[in-house]
């Protein structure tokens, strides 16, 4: 299971009642801390709208990311990991505004859109090589595993192989 570093309270809060304002206004306010809120139902995929505001070295900005996650904890995750990594913003000069539960006929962010096809396809990289019986498994090898599967031996020999550069054959 992932662990994210950010977890999300909620705070709810407001005014007494009183004779002018019998029904005073609630507030509820979405924190981030290194505590956790868990989701309702961690095992789907949801996509998450982030509207934030953050500082850089030139001004304030304000901007809307979106990401596909399983927790609103793992989304708010990702934001400040994508703001360090390309704007340079530290966890402190963030300020989430809004977030937001988006579906999918909603979202706006092609890095989103892309993963909404229910006939996406993944290759399989690295494929583990198993026994065929579990008499046959055994807890420690006699030789190391072997990494290189031939899809990656095939472009290497095809890169290193000697090549005619237009002269006499």
């Amino acid at each position: 299971m992932v662990t994210s570093r950010f977890h999300q309270y909620q705070v709810v809060g407001g005014g007494l009642p009183s004779q002018s304002d019998e029904n005073p206004k609630i507030y509820r306010m979405k924190l981030w801390a290194t505590n956790e809120i868990f989701e309702k139902n961690p095992t789907k995929i949801k996509n998450y709208g982030i509207w934030l505001r953050y500082q850089s070295r030139t001004g304030y900005h304000n901007m809307y990311k979106e990401y596909g996650d399983i927790t609103m904890n793992g989304a708010v995750e990702q934001i400040y990991n994508e703001m360090a990594s390309r704007h340079r913003v530290r966890f402190p000069c963030i300020q989430i505004i809004q977030t937001a539960t988006v579906p999918a006929k909603q979202c706006k962010r092609e890095s989103t859109k892309q993963f909404h096809n229910s006939k996406i396809k993944f290759p399989l990289v690295f494929k583990k090589v198993r026994a065929p019986t579990r008499k046959l498994k055994t807890t420690y090898k006699a030789s190391r595993p072997n990494l290189f599967n031939s899809f990656h031996m095939r472009y290497a020999r095809a890169s290193t192989e000697p090549r005619n550069l237009g002269g006499s054959s």
